[in-house]
């Protein structure tokens, strides 16, 4: 839903964000105890289903994206699942995401595996946004003829940091006029927008100009998703639910790795924004070696041992 934004603009001035407070509540949520043993198979299998299983490589080919579809379809090994009585649930990730240039060979290898989750694309220039709008919304465009079902865009930061938040409502916006019926992820690039109140502003206007999503990174900045930058984009949406009445989606990106840094994601959803954001359809996980991480700890948890190497291939 998008909003108008001039009358936005006045919320957006009197925003402030309290650095020490946040730092404070994400340290507690990344010292919390950890989950019983029955408890943690469960909750990574939650995670595998938000994943956005993710290749942005420069040498990404036909191969390697179908590889990635295949596993998309089969993320945790079947034994596995059925030791786990997990086995006839459907578990897939939530999707895969490509590059607009792959999405053809994605779409076409997910139908021919009969698998229906969503093809994702990053569009509008990524991952600098930096260039002409023009050619950004064509791209986006390109990328939905193509059968992406999601777009993933980048903001010009350039905006951002120079306070320009009509402007930038505008072109987000416009992307999202140019992704049609395809849900709209607006990641900010929080590394590059220089303070935690910046990145508050950014969050509200990207809502307001009908993001369905928010995502913290492109995967490519110097830093990428951090508790405290989550955290403050989370109260965001929060703030924007009490006053609207519109729920919007968080994705955080880049740099999770791990197992347990996907518990301590789920973690903070769960205490900020509460179980009903908990499922693909609110949350995401935008990753590419995470789900290995994931399915090794699920094969300790039933073997009693780790996997070798050749154990858990990619697909």
């Amino acid at each position: 839903m998008v909003h108008e934004g001039r009358s936005y603009l006045g919320w957006i001035s009197r925003v402030r964000v309290n650095q020490p407070a946040v730092v404070r509540r994400a340290e507690q949520l990344q010292t919390r105890r950890n989950l019983s043993k029955e408890w943690q198979a469960a909750w990574l299998l939650k995670a595998v289903t938000c994943i956005d299983l993710t290749t942005l490589s420069g040498d990404d080919t036909t191969s390697n994206v179908q590889r990635l579809c295949y596993k998309a379809k089969h993320p945790i090994r079947e034994d596995l699942l059925k030791s786990l009585n997990m086995d006839n649930k459907g578990i897939t990730t939530a999707a895969v995401c490509v590059y607009p240039s792959r999405v053809s060979d994605a779409v076409q290898t997910l139908k021919s595996i009969e698998c229906n989750i969503p093809v994702a694309s990053v569009a509008t220039g990524f991952p600098a946004g930096q260039t002409p709008l023009a050619i950004r919304l064509q791209e986006i465009k390109m990328a939905v003829a193509e059968g992406a079902r999601e777009i993933d865009i980048v903001i010009n930061r350039t905006l951002v940091l120079k306070g320009q938040w009509e402007e930038l409502y505008n072109e987000i916006q416009q992307c999202h006029d140019a992704c049609g019926e395809a849900h709209m992820k607006t990641i900010l690039g929080t590394g590059e927008l220089g303070s935690l109140t910046n990145i508050y502003k950014a969050s509200l206007v990207a809502m307001m100009a009908g993001s369905d999503f928010i995502k913290t990174s492109t995967g490519k900045e110097g830093v990428n998703a951090t508790f405290p930058v989550a955290l403050v984009m989370v109260r965001a949406i929060r703030e924007y639910y009490s006053k609207t009445g519109y729920k919007v989606g968080f994705k955080p990106a880049g740099g999770i790795r791990s197992a347990k840094d996907a518990l301590t994601w789920l973690s903070l959803i769960k205490e900020e924004l509460g179980n009903s954001w908990l499922k693909p359809k609110w949350f995401r996980l935008g990753a590419s070696t995470l789900l290995t991480d994931i399915e090794r700890q699920i094969y300790h948890h039933v073997t009693g041992r780790y996997a070798a190497a050749h154990e858990l291939p990619m697909a």
